[in-house]
């Protein structure tokens, strides 16, 4: 460890490997497909491990992120979120026609028209999941009504196959997302459109997903690493975070503060209603008060003993930015050995 340049990305395999078990174990007892979200990791080397412990499929978010999963062998996979552009439906279309399975979301007619005519003389049909909003005010859907127009758009439209609902819910939508899905469901028999599946997720409510009976499947990221965040929800504990930030204290100004050499291009600037950007391991009394880019502000009482050199692990606040923030991450073994691991979608955003 004292041989890694700070600041750097450290990943317990261990717990890692435990937060993947449990919730796999999860889901297998409540009857969901896990479909778990890379933009947590960015790795095949644990999206690997996360289909080989039993999950349907992987999600991802941007289709660069799905053309490395794809380059490494993984055959089902789900972009949530809505494609648009030339350029970006010829690289779905040669996606598909490189993978087993492929989905998508979409939540108005000019996605689902480009779609159309980037399939429309595909061989096998790209499956569509209209993207619902049960609460969260992000993307979606805002009726049953307008599933249903969607649904009959994609059913009639050459190259697409209507497959379902998907929806990011908010913490705690567990009822807002059951009626939603529903009413939905129900007016999609009427008009005799099958829903194959329906799509929920969310790390904030990991443990409660069987609270929502219509999902068939659960998309969630964090729960790999896990994070501050997570802990302060009360979903894991700090013994729960596989990922931590190494740093190095590298200026001791006055008797209660210090800087170190990970700032916001490290942490990230993520606060999600906390205090501080980050959780002290060795001191858990240490506020992370600020970031610049490359320092880290720490405001701490008199008797804390920190000296130039000393290195502290940080539990991020939000874990998923972290891992876009480097190019390689250092994963600790069983065996406590170190071994760099060069970040595959690191920066793959379109």
């Amino acid at each position: 460890m004292d041989d890694i340049e700070t600041p750097a990305v450290i990943i317990d395999e261990s717990i890692a490997d435990r937060n993947i078990s449990a919730f796999q174990k999860y889901c297998s007892k409540n009857g969901l497909n896990l479909r778990p979200h890379i933009k947590t990791h960015k790795l095949p080397y644990f999206a690997e491990k996360q289909l080989a412990a039993g999950a349907q499929g992987i999600t991802c978010q941007k289709i660069g992120e799905a053309e490395v999963m794809a380059n490494a062998g993984i055959g089902d996979i789900l972009i949530t979120f809505n494609i648009v552009g030339a350029a970006k439906l010829e690289r779905l279309r040669a996606l598909s026609d490189r993978i087993e399975r492929l989905a998508v979301t979409a939540d108005n007619q000019h996605t689902i028209e480009g779609l159309a005519s980037a399939f429309a003389n595909s061989q096998r049909p790209l499956n569509i999941l209209i993207e619902c909003d049960t609460g969260a005010g992000r993307c979606g859907v805002q009726s049953p009504e307008e599933v249903v127009e969607l649904a009959k758009l994609v059913s009639h439209s050459p190259g697409l196959s209507f497959d379902g609902l998907m929806t990011y819910p908010p913490v705690a939508g567990a009822a807002a997302v059951n009626d939603f899905m529903n009413r939905s469901v129900s007016a999609l028999k009427s008009e005799r459109i099958k829903c194959n599946i329906i799509s929920s997720g969310g790390s904030p409510d990991m443990w409660l997903a069987h609270e929502q009976p219509e999902a068939t499947e659960y998309r969630i990221g964090t729960y790999i690493y896990n994070d501050r965040s997570l802990v302060e929800r009360g979903v894991c504990k700090f013994a729960d975070c596989a990922l931590t930030v190494l740093a190095t204290v590298v200026s001791t100004p006055t008797p209660t503060r210090s800087i170190i050499d990970a700032g916001s291009k490290m942490l990230t600037s993520d606060l999600l209603d906390l205090d501080g950007y980050g959780h002290v391991l060795e001191h858990p009394g240490i506020r992370i008060a600020s970031l610049s880019e490359e320092h880290g502000i720490l405001h701490h009482d008199v008797d804390t003993s920190l000296s130039v050199g000393d290195r502290i692990s940080i539990v991020p606040n939000h874990v998923c930015v972290v891992s876009n923030m480097v190019d390689t991450v250092w994963i600790k073994g069983r065996t406590r050995e170190l071994t760099g691991l060069a970040v595959a979608a690191r920066g793959l955003v379109t």
